[in-house]
């Protein structure tokens, strides 16, 4: 099966249950429990209020906690990919990498990652999104949720 190409037009993914159905329900659901709470107030209506609020934070936390999860092991196999192809001047700054410059990073070929290391060792403040821009060749990653 052939790979489709990613660039930065196109490398946020969306997970259609979850970003199309899930978030919706939530919102719908809050909403409701909120004008019902607003519009019959007593402790049926709080309690619904209550649970919607906390099936919300629940989806919401479970999400992050995924997204964590994703973001520490990008850190590390970026470290091990960098520690591999950087030339030895740079290795030593692999360990001042913010997590942000290693999860834009990952999209850099082994060709360009070496010139972008460069510029965030010369300029930390970069953003992750000057990063990515300065990209032309990018590796694909359709993993991560």
């Amino acid at each position: 099966m052939a790979e489709r190409a990613q660039d930065i037009s196109n490398h946020r993914q969306w997970r259609p249950i979850y970003h199309f159905f899930t978030v919706p329900l939530y919102l719908f659901y809050l909403g409701w429990a909120l004008q019902r709470a607003i519009a019959n107030p007593g402790m049926d209506s709080w309690f619904a209020l209550l649970g919607a609020v906390a099936l919300a934070l629940v989806a919401l936390v479970g999400r992050l906690q995924a997204l964590k999860v994703q973001d520490r092991v990008i850190r590390l196999e970026e470290r091990l990919r960098l520690a591999e192809i950087l030339p030895a001047d740079l290795q030593p700054h692999i360990g001042r990498l913010r997590a942000s410059h290693l999860i834009a990073l990952r999209f850099a070929s082994d060709e360009e990652a070496p010139a972008l290391v460069r510029e965030i060792v010369a300029n930390p403040a970069i953003s992750s999104r000057e990063i990515k821009q300065r990209i032309k060749h990018w590796r694909a990653d359709w993993f991560r949720t």
